[in-house]
C-alpha cells in the first residue's frame, strides 16, 4: 500500500513523495474481538518482529495490525536506508520534523483502522519511533486533523508508547485551541513507558513527554519507568502493559 504526501487522505496519491509501506502482519484475536490495535515497529524493524511478541500476550479479545514501514534514506544514519516511519536526524524531541513523513504514516494507521467494525475499540501503540507516531496519532485524532489539514478519521480509545518520544511538543498547546479538542485530550488514556538505562532514546525524552502531554490538558497519561532497562522491553513491563490495556478497554479477558 501506498500514500503520498503532504497531501494525504483516505489513501489516494497526490503531488509529493511516494512512501511505500511494506507487509501487514495481523494477529487475531484467540477469544471475543473487542479492541483492535495497531502496533508500530521501530527503526530498522518490521511488523513481524513483533506480530511474534503479541501473539502470546494474554489478550485474547485484542487483534493486532502490525505494519511495516517504508525503506527510506535516514539522516541519522547519512542516508543510508531504512525501515523507518519517517525521516529522522536525531532520535529525539529536539531533532527536525519530518511532517510530510509522519502524517503519511498517520494516515496509513488510520487507514488500517478504518475497515474495522463500528462496534470494536480501536488504539495505536509502538516501540522507539513507532511510540513517536503513536503519540503523533494522538494529537490528530485530539485536533481532528492531520498536520496538512486532512482530517483525522479514527476514533482512538487509547494510545501505548514503549521507550519513545512525542513529536512537535512544542506545537502540542495549539493543536489543543477548541474545547472539543481539549475534551478529547482529557478523555484519551496514554501510557508511556521507559528504561532508566535507555542509550537510544533517552529516558529523560520519556519524562519530557509525559509532562508535556499533562500540561496540554492531556489527563489521563500514566507513566511507568523500568530501573535499568535500556531500549528493549521485559516482563515485568508487558505485564502493565497487558494489564493497563485490559482496564482501559474494559477487556473481559474471555
Amino acid at each position: 500500500m501506498s500514500f503520498s504526501g503532504p497531501s494525504v487522505g483516505s489513501g489516494g496519491r497526490t503531488a509529493g513523495r511516494a512512501f511505500e509501506f511494506g507487509r501487514t502482519h495481523v494477529v487475531r484475536p484467540k477469544g471475543k474481538h473487542q479492541a483492535t490495535i495497531v502496533w508500530l515497529h521501530g527503526l530498522g524493524d518490521n511488523g513481524g518482529s513483533w506480530s511474534q511478541v503479541l501473539e502470546t500476550l494474554p489478550l485474547p479479545n485484542i487483534k493486532w495490525i502490525c505494519p511495516t514501514a517504508p525503506t527510506r534514506p535516514i539522516s541519522l544514519f547519512g542516508g543510508f536506508p531504512s525501515s523507518a516511519w519517517f525521516d529522522v536526524a536525531d532520535l529525539s524531541e529536539e531533532g527536525p520534523a519530518d511532517m510530510e513523513g509522519m502524517d503519511a504514516a498517520a494516515a496509513h494507521v488510520a487507514n488500517l483502522l478504518s475497515t474495522e467494525p463500528s462496534d470494536i475499540k480501536l488504539a495505536i501503540g509502538g516501540f522507539s519511533m513507532g511510540a513517536a507516531i503513536s503519540l503523533y496519532s494522538a494529537t490528530c485524532f485530539v485536533s481532528g486533523k492531520y498536520e496538512n489539514g486532512n482530517a483525522f478519521p479514527a476514533n482512538l480509545s487509547a494510545v501505548v508508547g514503549l521507550s519513545g518520544w512525542l513529536p512537535c511538543a512544542k506545537s502540542l498547546n495549539d493543536k489543543i485551541a477548541t474545547d472539543e479538542a481539549a475534551s478529547r485530550a482529557a478523555s484519551l488514556p496514554i501510557l508511556l513507558c521507559h528504561g532508566t538505562a535507555d542509550d537510544v532514546v533517552k529516558y529523560k525524552f520519556g519524562e519530557n513527554s509525559v509532562q508535556k502531554l499533562s500540561s496540554s490538558r492531556f489527563n489521563d497519561v500514566t507513566f511507568k519507568s523500568y530501573t535499568g532497562l535500556g531500549h528493549y522491553t521485559n516482563p515485568q513491563e508487558m505485564d502493565d502493559f497487558c494489564n493497563w490495556l485490559t482496564s482501559k478497554l474494559n477487556l473481559n479477558g474471555h
